[in-house]
Formats: C-alpha cells, sequence, structure tokens
C-alpha cells in the first residue's frame, strides 16, 4: 500500500509540476512583457493572441496575474502533495481553463492549421492534465 500512496504522490506532483511550469512561463511572460506576448504568443512563429482583437495592456496583464495565481497554487500542490491541494489545483486550473479551450475552438478560423493544431493540444492538454491531477490525489498525509 505505501508503495501506492508514494506512486501517487509522485504521479500528483508531476502534474502539478508541469502545470506550475506552464503557468509560470505564460504568466511572467504576460505580465511583464505584455506587448511582447500579445504580438509573438507562443513563439516560434505562431501568433495566437493578436488575430483575437486589439491590443489591451490591462487585459493582458491581468491575465499573466491569473497564470501567476494558478502557479502559486500548483507550487503548493508540488509541495503538500495531498488529496485536497490536488483536486483544489485541478478544479481551479478547469475553471479557467475549460472556458479558455471553449472560446478558441469557436474562434480557430483566425489561425493557420500549425496554429489550430497547436492551440488545439495546448489548451486541451491543460484540460486533460488538470483532470488527471484531480484523478491522483495522494490520499495519505504520510507522503507529502
Amino acid at each position: 500500500m505505501r508503495t501506492r500512496v508514494l506512486g501517487t504522490a509522485r504521479a500528483t506532483r508531476i502534474g502539478a509540476g508541469a502545470l506550475a511550469v506552464s503557468a509560470a512561463v505564460v504568466g511572467c511572460w504576460a505580465l511583464f512583457a505584455p506587448h511582447g506576448f500579445y504580438a509573438s504568443f507562443p513563439g516560434l512563429g505562431q501568433h495566437w493572441i493578436a488575430p483575437t482583437g486589439p491590443y489591451n495592456e490591462h487585459f493582458v496583464r491581468d491575465i499573466g496575474g491569473l497564470y501567476l495565481a494558478l502557479l502559486v497554487v500548483s507550487v503548493w500542490t508540488v509541495v503538500r502533495a495531498t488529496r485536497d491541494m490536488a483536486r483544489l489545483a485541478a478544479v481551479a486550473w478547469l475553471a479557467f481553463s475549460i472556458p479558455h479551450l471553449i472560446f478558441h475552438l469557436s474562434h480557430l478560423d483566425e489561425l493557420g492549421i500549425g496554429g489550430q493544431i497547436g492551440l488545439v493540444v495546448a489548451l486541451g492538454g491543460t484540460v486533460l492534465l488538470a483532470g488527471v491531477l484531480f484523478l491522483s490525489g495522494d490520499t495519505s498525509q504520510e507522503a507529502s
């Protein structure tokens, strides 16, 4: 039983860690370089934000702050991989990520095929990873 609990804690930490990395990249970029984020996110020649409307520094910085809040919850889950923390982080991510994915799915025509595929994989992956995190929560305080 102990091996299973440690395996679950490890899965929780890996899932929360992956979400934390994503949140750190997006959050820091949007908060500290909002125009660059707007103009060139996600990089590598893709432009997922600019086609959706005019630049608004306030909006982009707010998105950066939102992602940094998700970063805090995700890092706390890495540190304290309990069932409650995993579920809290997962539900927070899902509350943001599902509507975010739905919005972008209804605006795919603004992107080329490469952008469409990348966006669906990235945003769908976040929803999937948050769902896995919800199911992986450790049930023992001993493993944390």
